[in-house]
């Protein structure tokens, strides 16, 4: 899960999440020209999102717990529904059907209600490779499960389960999960399902011809909560202004160092994933 780096203002114009000023409860943002998003139905004028012709209302579930970073954000917990207000990229703005408050979630922690994800043991983009390193590590047991997109074949999916046997000791095996025309599920052409939940109960019930019977889906770690500064908000000063290449809309652009600002106390403390960032843009 990577961090998130965008927000929108109330007016509903694109902007990125920059250093707070000197008041903790009121961030500084700063428009980011790479942003695009959608917008939903304002509910200040009394009607609820959906209601406008031709508008569709989007209802998420609470994926994990999140604590408000700063006073526009919306904390919630697991299993907590809330109604789409506006989205775009990592930062959705949402209202609690429960407390009925608005203010901004970073998309990773929701799914659409009703939607895969919302099962605990269904991994979006997993790979084969990762699939068995995450159900190979501590925490998980015998039949530890996920169902994962299929990377060979496009809108399948495939069953990934922990296994032990003496030769290999704990292993983890794969099964694909083949699609009916009507729509329904089979991973062995004698028991066909009418969906994937359905496939999921069968097999905790017994093995069937699976190495083990499915016991709990595989653990999973809490995404990464956004940063409270853009991972490319530094002082100006700290950095060594080269040679400027030109300028556009949105500034000016300068080829620079960062080697000052690394060798700073600051930069000293930086963690990991920003310095990977970090790297990650430098053109050589």
């Amino acid at each position: 899960m990577g961090c998130v780096k965008s927000k929108f203002l109330r007016d509903g114009g694109k902007v990125s999440k920059t250093e707070p000023n000197t008041s903790p409860h009121n961030p500084l943002y700063v428009p980011d020209p790479t942003a695009s998003g959608k917008r939903w139905p304002d509910s200040s004028n009394g009607n609820p999102p959906g209601s406008t012709e031709g508008s569709e209302e989007i209802t998420v579930v609470a994926l994990y717990d999140y604590e408000a970073i700063h006073h526009e954000d919306l904390s919630f917990q697991k299993g907590d529904q809330m109604v789409v207000l506006e989205e775009s990229g990592e930062w959705w703005r949402a209202r609690s059907l429960a407390t009925r408050k608005e203010g901004y979630i970073p998309s990773n922690y929701v799914a659409r209600v009703n939607s895969l994800e919302t099962e605990e043991w269904f991994f979006k983009g997993i790979s084969r490779k990762d699939a068995e390193r995450q159900l190979l590590a501590p925490g998980n047991v015998l039949g530890s499960f996920m169902i994962r997109d299929s990377e060979t074949t496009k809108g399948s999916y495939s069953l990934s389960v922990r296994d032990y046997d003496p030769q290999h000791r704990d292993t983890v095996k794969h099964y694909k999960i083949r699609t009916l025309d009507n729509g329904g599920f089979y991973i062995s052409p004698r028991s066909t399902f009418s969906s994937l939940q359905e496939l999921v109960a069968h097999y905790k019930k017994g093995s069937d011809g699976l190495c083990q019977k499915l016991t709990v889906p595989c653990m999973s770690s809490k995404p990464q909560k956004p940063w409270e500064k853009d991972a490319w908000e530094i002082p100006r000063e700290s950095l060594k202004l080269e040679k400027k290449l030109g300028a556009g809309q949105f500034g000016e652009v300068w080829m620079g160092s960062l080697l000052d600002f690394l060798k700073s106390e600051e930069g000293s403390k930086q963690p990991l994933p920003k310095l990977i960032d970090f790297s990650a843009q430098v053109r050589v």
